[in-house]
């Protein structure tokens, strides 16, 4: 089964799915594949301020308990309340776009690395500098020189992905991320609600929406 997660790495909730994704991943009978849908890129895009990062924080302590997904006091103070940084998913898009085009097999690797130094590390993933820090440290060289280049080839294709992102969301009546679609163009999507539950239910949802 052919299985597509809309995501986007500012996205709290996706980082909370990383433990089904690998769940996922980790089966001989699911091909899992990411599509960002750039929800926080380009006019997307914002600055952190008090309120924001309130939000954020009560939000992130609900994923916690839900996933078991660690939040750190470093992420809390130097992206959250530092007061200077950026909700903007645009680099971190090119990123897993380099890694794609590259190595494609390794994405969620790459996904799973970037949101950990942000929600871990409490690094700045909005920073080209510090992203192509994590490709290099995910041993993704190859996606790391690629995403220094920064060719128009490059950003072409997470454009390119970003607009086939929203149209899979539009397509499936699809409101946020993460979501699924299984079965490829022809499937079904739906909300990732079932990421965060009994990982029998996920199973069988998917395998209805593939069928």
């Amino acid at each position: 089964m052919t299985v597509t997660v809309l995501v986007d790495p500012l996205c709290g909730w996706c980082y909370g799915a990383h433990p089904a994704l690998d769940w996922l991943r980790a089966r001989d009978d699911v091909t899992l594949a990411l599509l960002p849908v750039g929800l926080f890129a380009g006019p997307g895009a914002f600055a952190i301020d008090a309120t924001f990062a309130t939000h954020a924080w009560s939000a992130d302590q609900r994923i916690a308990a839900l996933t078991g997904q660690p939040f750190s006091t470093a992420y809390r103070m130097q992206v959250l309340k530092a007061g200077t940084g950026l909700v903007d998913s645009g680099p971190a898009t090119l990123a897993l776009t380099a890694v794609h085009l590259t190595a494609p097999e390794r994405e969620p690797d790459a996904l799973a690395a970037i949101q950990a130094a942000r929600y871990v590390g409490g690094r700045d993933i909005a920073d080209p500098a510090v992203l192509a820090e994590i490709l290099d440290e995910a041993d993704v060289a190859p996606a790391a020189a690629r995403f220094r280049a920064a060719d128009a080839a490059l950003h072409e294709s997470a454009s390119a992905r970003m607009a086939a992102g929203r149209a899979a969301m539009a397509r499936h009546g699809l409101r946020g991320v993460p979501a699924l679609v299984a079965g490829g163009d022809e499937g079904r999507g739906f909300n990732g609600a079932p990421l965060f539950g009994d990982r029998d239910n996920l199973l069988r949802v998917i395998r209805d929406a593939a069928a």
